[in-house]
C-alpha cells in the first residue's frame, strides 16, 4: 500500500542536542578535573537516550524516570538526579544544563530535516516522547508550515511504544495505519508503530555532521517520493 502520511520522531531523528563544550566548561568531575571529551559525550548521551535507564535510581526516582515524558515536573526531577549521579554535583550547574535540554532553540536540526518535512507532506506528524513543547524548534525556522500535527507524550498522556500514542497521531492525520510511515531512531520506542500496521524506518542518531541525508533516504526507500 502506498505511503500517504509520515510520522517523525524528534530527538535523534529530526533534531539532536549536540555536544557543546562551552556548556560544560565549569563542570568538574569528582576529582575536581574538567570533564574530558569522553565524559562530555557520555553526559549528553544520558540526557537524550530514548530508552533504557542511564543511571541507578532509588524507588522514588524510578517512578519519576518511568513517567518522565508524561509530566514536566517529574522530567525535571529525574534529570536533575541523572546529572547529579553523573557527577554534576552543583545544583546551579545541573539546572543550567537541564535548561539547555528543554530549550528547543538549543537543538540542532539534521541537514535534511527541512527537505524531509517538505517531501513527506502534506500529512506529516511529529510524534515524540517528551515533556516540553518542541514546536518552537519548528516555528522559529518556519518549518511548522510542513507539520500538520504535533503529538507529544506529555500532552496526550501516552508514550511510545504504547499503541495509544500512535493511534492518536494516525487519527489526527485522518489516515489508516497501513498507509503511514513512522521514522525514528529507536527500534524499541518508534518501532512500536508496527504493532498497528504502520511501516517503520530506523535512522541512526549520529551527530548531525555525520548524517546528511538519512531522512530523505528513508522516505525514498518507502516510496514517499
Amino acid at each position: 500500500m502506498a505511503i500517504n502520511a509520515v510520522l517523525f520522531d524528534f530527538s535523534g531523528t529530526l533534531f539532536r542536542l549536540e555536544q557543546d563544550p562551552s556548556w560544560l566548561t565549569d563542570v568538574r568531575d569528582d576529582s575536581g578535573a574538567a570533564l574530558d571529551l569522553e565524559a562530555q559525550t557520555e553526559l549528553m548521551r544520558r540526557l537524550t537516550a530514548p530508552v533504557g535507564q542511564v543511571v541507578e535510581l532509588d524507588e522514588e526516582y524510578q517512578y519519576a524516570w518511568h513517567n518522565r515524558d508524561l509530566d514536566p515536573a517529574l522530567h525535571r526531577k529525574v534529570y536533575l538526579e541523572v546529572l547529579r549521579a553523573s557527577g554534576v554535583h552543583h545544583l546551579d550547574q545541573a539546572e543550567a544544563l537541564y535548561q539547555r535540554l528543554i530549550t528547543p532553540g538549543e537543538w540542532t536540526p539534521y541537514p535534511d530535516t527541512q527537505d524531509a518535512l517538505k517531501a513527506a507532506g502534506p500529512l506529516v506528524g511529529v510524534l515524540s516522547n517528551i515533556a516540553f513543547d518542541i514546536r518552537p524548534a519548528f516555528t522559529q525556522r518556519g518549518w511548522d508550515a510542513h507539520v500538520a500535527e504535533f503529538v507529544l507524550s506529555f500532552e496526550v498522556g501516552a508514550v511510545k511504544p504504547q499503541p495509544e500514542i500512535f493511534r492518536t497521531a494516525i487519527e489526527r492525520l485522518g489516515v489508516r495505519a497501513e498507509e503511514t510511515l513512522m521514522v525514528g531512531d529507536s527500534e524499541e520506542a518508534d518501532g512500536g508503530a508496527r504493532a498497528l500496521g504502520c511501516a517503520f524506518a530506523l535512522v541512526d542518531p549520529l551527530p548531525t555532521t555525520e548524517r546528511p541525508d538519512a531522512l530523505l533516504a528513508a522516505l525514498r526507500e518507502h516510496g514517499v517520493f
